[in-house]
């Protein structure tokens, strides 16, 4: 395939799935530009990575692959205390009496799963947007069975956190 129809390609496939880094970028990032940034770098690593995939396989497991994998990468550059201060700030944000509409739970969750390990906001953030076991198994690279054991295992990690935060359930 020539360079212009890759790029015509890949552009349309970006297109048709940048929610992906989109979500992935706001499960990973507080800041708009840390957002921003992450968008540009998990794009950019698609790019470069686009000769590698396999076309016999779903265009948005791999893309979610890439993206996670960008994303975890990029936070093992940010200093711990860093990562620490800014989920304290976004938790102690929110106030439960003040959380009436579907956005501003959303943030809550989002403070929540921002607590949570890498490799949990990665099962999690897979979970909530409806991928079967079977898709969340290959882009993350366990069994299926392990898949439903960790999502059950990060839902009530998840309820402690929400408590934990003044959020009970």
């Amino acid at each position: 395939m020539n360079k212009e129809n890759q790029i015509k390609e890949f552009t349309e496939l970006i297109k048709q799935h940048q929610g992906i880094i989109h979500k992935v970028s706001v499960a990973y990032c507080n800041g708009i530009i840390c957002k921003e940034d992450l968008f540009q770098d998990i794009l950019l690593q698609l790019w470069r990575s686009f000769e590698t995939y396999d076309k016999a396989r779903k265009f948005s497991t791999w893309m979610y692959r890439v993206a996670l994998n960008t994303a975890i990468s990029q936070l093992r550059k940010i200093r711990p205390q860093e990562k620490d201060i800014s989920s304290e700030i976004t938790a102690q944000i929110y106030d439960a009496e003040e959380q009436k509409d579907q956005q501003e739970k959303a943030r809550i969750l989002h403070a929540a799963i921002n607590k949570l390990s890498k490799a949990e906001k990665s099962i999690i953030v897979l979970y909530m947007d409806d991928y079967p076991y079977e898709e969340i198994s290959e882009i993350i690279g366990i069994s299926v069975s392990n898949v439903g054991v960790k999502i059950n295992r990060i839902k009530k990690k998840l309820q402690i956190i929400l408590k934990e935060l003044g959020y009970g359930l």
